[in-house]
């Protein structure tokens, strides 16, 4: 059996910050990943990172941050984990420079900024359009430094839970498919989100709710679940990401007539005061008004780059130029490119506090697992609410990063010492081995994956109802079913990726079914979250976050109330 103090599951921006922290408090810490760090997602960020620095002659505070953050929220972010991230950013961006992060810097030789969406004062901080991927490298050789214990290319299939408390986990070395149980005090969860539960998805093929299922199925309740983002600028061919900082550099997004529709009333989600760096949800939700409208380009609108100039583009946006050159035959120097709405990013996921603790200290009712943390896109902290501004992802990662591994230092060195059975690795043995005994019957587990995500983009996507989220949940019990019976075609126990992603589909199966419930249950539309059958916000019986907790009939759900600290809802407007 292997030991640690802390374990931290993922090896994204999240988890090495977590690592990087957790060790400055002299205490044993190891990192399990299911890809090399550097692959992890977050590598794909590409925008900018926010805060709002105090820099000579700059109006920005962390309350004007706060506060576009609170209304980007729809209201639904609780204030206080909004104040801390806003509060704490600044010292952040330093530390980061400090590690070995290249900012683009401004003429007068100070930290450079752009703007982004939803924002009052232009407060992105940018390495080009790589920055996920400036940060994650310099984390990691951060991590490197430290000789932080890394388990590359293990593959987590349970958490162990006894006496309610989270003791460790049983993980699978892909390298051998041999299984070992690794005994922690504290376990954080930094897993990413559950992009992949639907198709097309901005998110890479490794984004598939894993901690977020896991730690479900463990006891943690999921909170605001049916909050997923659809970024509005996506390449039709597959996805891929064009950053939003191309519009933060002044590009336009146009419709088949040529109009920089985001300014015309006949569009319902029209932003007259922002136009194309208002909020994601309004963006998106505007697009495909056009697009249904019939005033798109073949399922698209155009995102149109050609004015800011070749420098420019070649400077700060040379990475979305290749992606459009590389996918969509487009140079944007010389031509607008076809765009769409995509799932981007999940605002929900496991409830924790504002130190990254899963479980309930403050007798908040809403009960979790002691010894268990998250952070990054598989918590729900809640500082983004109903839909997350540009750039504050980033800005999370780190400072609740810093934040849950200083908790989880903390938290072990008090920890008592305890036994741990093996039973769970037992139990996940049996389950491996009846999964790959199964007979061939013709289905695969990609089929059913492509089904599910093609399915939950079309029922439980940018305008919602009543009927196509029952559809969508009364499909996700047929695929829990046929599940159970999906085989493996390889029986191997080398890198067998094939039972890795088999394993997969059944964590972003729970994930479809608790984000279309909690769909469901959400009587309104607020920020991502839009019911044709109750398009109003309704403060009165919806200022509250949904909460999904796991039984073996399926999630029950519960509300908990928002955190107000100073700003009371009101109409949002851009």
């Amino acid at each position: 059996m292997l030991e640690h103090d802390v374990l931290v599951v993922g090896a994204g921006l999240a988890g090495l910050r977590v690592a990087i922290e957790a060790q400055k408090q002299g205490v044993d810490v190891a990192v399990i990943t299911k890809v090399h760090p550097v692959r992890s997602h977050s590598n794909a960020a590409q925008g900018g990172i926010n805060a709002a620095l105090e820099q000579e002659g700059s109006p920005d505070s962390w309350e004007a941050h706060a506060f576009d953050t609170v209304k980007g929220s729809d209201y639904l972010g609780d204030q206080d984990a909004i104040e801390i991230i806003c509060r704490e950013a600044g010292p952040e961006i330093i530390e980061l420079e400090h590690m070995g992060v290249v900012f683009n810097r401004d003429e007068t030789g100070h930290l450079g900024v752009r703007a982004f969406g939803g924002a009052t004062y232009s407060r992105t901080f940018f390495v080009g359009d790589i920055t996920g991927q400036a940060l994650l490298h310099v984390m990691y050789e951060q991590v490197l430094k430290a000789n932080t214990r890394i388990y590359e290319e293990w593959f987590v299939t349970s958490l162990i839970v006894e006496d309610g408390v989270c003791r460790g986990v049983v993980a699978m070395d892909l390298a051998t498919r041999r299984l070992h149980t690794i005994k922690a005090k504290a376990v954080v969860l930094a897993t990413g989100g559950a992009g992949r539960v639907f198709e097309p998805s901005t998110n890479a093929l490794i984004v598939t709710g894993d901690g977020i299922s896991q730690a479900y199925r463990a006891g943690a309740p999921l909170m605001d679940m049916e909050m997923v983002q659809f970024h509005p600028t996506t390449l039709k061919q597959n996805g891929a990401l064009l950053t939003e900082g191309a519009r933060g550099e002044g590009a336009y997004l146009l419709n088949a007539e040529g109009e920089r529709f985001l300014g015309n009333e006949r569009n319902q989600f029209y932003a007259p005061s922002k136009m194309e760096l208002a909020a994601r949800d309004v963006i998106s939700r505007a697009e495909q008004i056009e697009i249904d409208a019939g005033r798109g380009v073949d399922g698209c609108v155009l995102l149109d780059c050609r004015h800011l100039g070749e420098d420019l583009i070649r400077e700060r946006l040379w990475q979305i130029w290749e992606l459009a050159m590389d996918f969509a035959n487009v140079d944007i120097m010389k031509d607008p490119v076809p765009i769409r709405p995509g799932v981007h990013y999940i605002m929900g996921g496991i409830k924790t506090d504002v130190d990254g603790r899963a479980w309930d200290v403050n007798g908040g009712g809403w009960g979790g697992v002691k010894g268990l943390f998250a952070v990054g896109e598989c918590a729900c902290i809640n500082a983004h609410g109903a839909n997350r501004l540009g750039a504050n992802s980033l800005l999370e990662t780190v400072v609740y990063g810093r934040r849950a591994g200083l908790t989880a230092g903390f938290y072990v060195k008090e920890a008592p010492t305890a036994l741990l059975s093996e039973a769970k690795m037992a139990d996940d043995e049996s389950r491996i081995k009846e999964i790959i005994s199964r007979p061939d019957n013709g289905d695969r587990w990609a089929a059913l994956r492509l089904e599910m995500g093609e399915m939950m983009n079309s029922q439980v996507g940018i305008f919602r109802t009543k009927e196509n989220l029952e559809g969508a949940l009364e499909k996700i019990q047929e695929m829990k079913l046929r599940y159970r019976h999906v085989p493996i075609q390889n029986k191997g126990n080398i890198f067998n990726t094939d039972l890795q992603f088999h394993l997969e589909l059944g964590l972003m199966l729970d994930c479809a079914e608790v984000i279309a419930l909690s769909a469901l249950s959400r009587e309104e539309s607020r920020g991502a979250h839009y019911r044709l059958d109750f398009p109003a916000r309704d403060d009165e019986k919806w200022l509250k976050h949904t909460m999904a907790y796991y039984t073996p009939e399926g999630p029950e759900m519960d509300t908990l109330p928002v955190t107000i600290t100073q700003w009371e809802p009101t109409e949002r407007k851009y």
